[in-house]
């Protein structure tokens, strides 16, 4: 079990990288490949460390069990895919968000940090929710060979 769970952190962190390392360089506005790369393999380090150290299931579960809802319901998915983008989403974001800034700044910019970090955490948080939302379940019946429900 404890195989699969590693093969799950390992799938939730490749897809929230990619999905957010393209968004963030789109949003940008000056998508290179290079650039994108270096923030995927960056947020794929960061996310593989949360992954296998912050216990996403056993949070999800908890909460689950506080609210009295099922896995694998509306309301259960929902709960658990906010887990997940809480988990994951603000380091990843934060440190994208700092690289972004220390680049624009060495080039003699003077971008506010705040909100660049603000409205990103917003795209980030929301986007991340979805692709959990959507991913998740599909994850699940692959690596677990079950229904999300559990």
């Amino acid at each position: 079990m404890k195989q699969k769970m590693m093969r799950m952190s390992l799938a939730m962190s490749v897809s929230m990288s990619f999905v957010l390392s393209l968004i963030g360089n789109l949003s940008s506005g000056r998508f290179t490949v290079p650039v994108f790369i270096r923030s995927f393999l960056i947020s794929l380090v960061i996310g593989l460390v949360l992954g296998f150290f912050v216990p996403i299931r056993k949070i999800s579960d908890y909460l689950l069990e506080k609210t009295n809802t099922s896995p694998g319901t509306l309301k259960g998915r929902c709960i658990a895919s906010v887990v997940s983008a809480l988990v994951y989403t603000p380091l990843m974001t934060f440190v994208m968000v700092y690289m972004a800034y220390s680049q624009a700044v060495a080039h003699g910019a003077k971008p506010d940090f705040g909100k660049m970090l603000l409205r990103s955490e917003c795209i980030s948080i929301l986007a991340s929710f979805i692709l959990s939302f959507v991913i998740t379940p599909v994850y699940s019946r692959l690596i677990f060979g079950t229904d999300p429900k559990r």
